[in-house]
């Protein structure tokens, strides 16, 4: 079964690959407290990338991942992120997480960046 150009993960290879992402991503990304800019903008966009890779079902991925980019941008002392770049971006969003398959998270890292950078200018603004 698949989404949006995405296979989703078979349910017997579930527990493993939650297995690899604990490990590769969570454990070593965070919690972020007191990372630098670029190591927590990177922390997210692997995140990002290896959880909707795994996630295994049709709906709730993205919910669920920018809600755990949204925990990680906390922790690291930013705002939650501003996704709408990600909304009217959506053809370089979908080519960000097939560029992670292959191993490449620049162009996701580009796309956090941004979504960080719109949500500490919003912020700013307001105050």
């Amino acid at each position: 079964m698949g989404k949006g150009g995405f296979m989703l993960a078979a349910a017997p290879q579930i527990p493993c690959l939650l297995a690899t992402f604990e490990q590769d991503c969570l454990s070593r990304w965070t919690p972020c407290n007191g990372m630098a800019a670029p190591t927590l903008i990177e922390a997210i966009a692997v995140t990002h990338v290896e959880f909707i890779l795994i996630h295994p079902f049709r709906e709730g991925n993205g919910r669920l991942s920018r809600l755990l980019a949204d925990v990680m941008a906390i922790q690291g002392g930013h705002e939650t992120l501003d996704y709408s770049t990600w909304e009217t971006r959506k053809a370089d969003y979908i080519s960000a997480i097939h560029s992670g398959l292959a191993g490449d998270y620049e162009p996701m890292c580009g796309l956090v960046a941004a979504a960080m950078q719109a949500s500490d200018s919003r912020i700013s603004e307001s105050t």
